[in-house]
């Protein structure tokens, strides 16, 4: 499938997604962390006002949580469920590389994870295939289209990663997925919807987990590396 005909697809899917920005309810349905996300997603989605244009679908990537757990979860408003898949944080976040972030920056060199809201953009083929930009819309993250931070896949976030050493590959902060679990995001949370990033600890019952301390890191020089090697092992 070419470009073209990719974004063609894209927007069809889109559009069959989008629903009017109204009023939501709470689900009765789901577990009590499904409830809890589902509460956020509306609540991020208020704070965020008109920076987010479809609001269907929230994607909320859960940083309290080790990186073999499944905590990049779609908040899906109007069907009241939530799916959720693995997804990675950056080498900056993890320097022992033991599957917990520790340390959130938004500095360009960093390599690290920013925590914040995030709108996605449209599509791009780069060095890593199909990509989606993000712009970041918190103090948090506002940098995030300068440090080149996107949602793309990559071979170090497949589950099979998990399986032969516990824990996911690392990126230079960008929210890196599996290929499968990449597509059902590109098709699902593209072209002008919320990314919300943060500690949670949100476990399946609906629990809190405790969080170790997070870091921010303070500003460092830039390296020529953040830009232009967005995913590395």
């Amino acid at each position: 499938m070419n470009r073209r005909d990719l974004v063609k697809s894209g927007l069809a899917a889109g559009a069959a997604l989008a629903v009017p920005a109204r009023a939501f309810a709470m689900p009765q349905k789901g577990s009590a962390r499904d409830r809890e996300l589902f509460e956020l997603a509306k609540r991020e989605l208020d704070r965020a006002g008109d920076a987010i244009w479809k609001r269907d679908i929230v994607g909320i990537a859960d940083f309290g949580l080790h990186s073999a757990e499944r905590r990049f979860h779609f908040v899906n408003l109007e069907r009241e469920e939530v799916q959720s898949y693995h997804v990675s944080h950056g080498t900056g976040s993890d320097p022992e590389h033991d599957g917990f972030l520790k340390r959130y920056s938004n500095t360009e060199g960093s390599n690290a994870t920013s925590r914040g809201a995030y709108v996605t953009w449209e599509w791009y083929v780069g060095r890593y295939g199909t990509s989606v930009r993000l712009g970041g819309i918190d103090p948090t993250n506002e940098a995030a289209f300068r440090r080149a931070i996107v949602m793309h896949r990559a071979n170090y976030a497949e589950p099979e990663h998990i399986d032969r050493w516990g824990r996911l590959g690392r990126s230079n902060g960008c929210f890196a997925m599996g290929e499968e679990q990449f597509r059902i995001a590109l098709m699902n949370l593209s072209g002008g919807r919320l990314l919300f990033a943060d500690s949670l600890g949100l476990a399946n019952e609906g629990e809190r987990l405790a969080v170790n301390e997070i870091e921010l890191l303070q500003p460092v020089r830039p390296l020529a590396s953040q830009r232009y090697n967005p995913a590395i092992y």
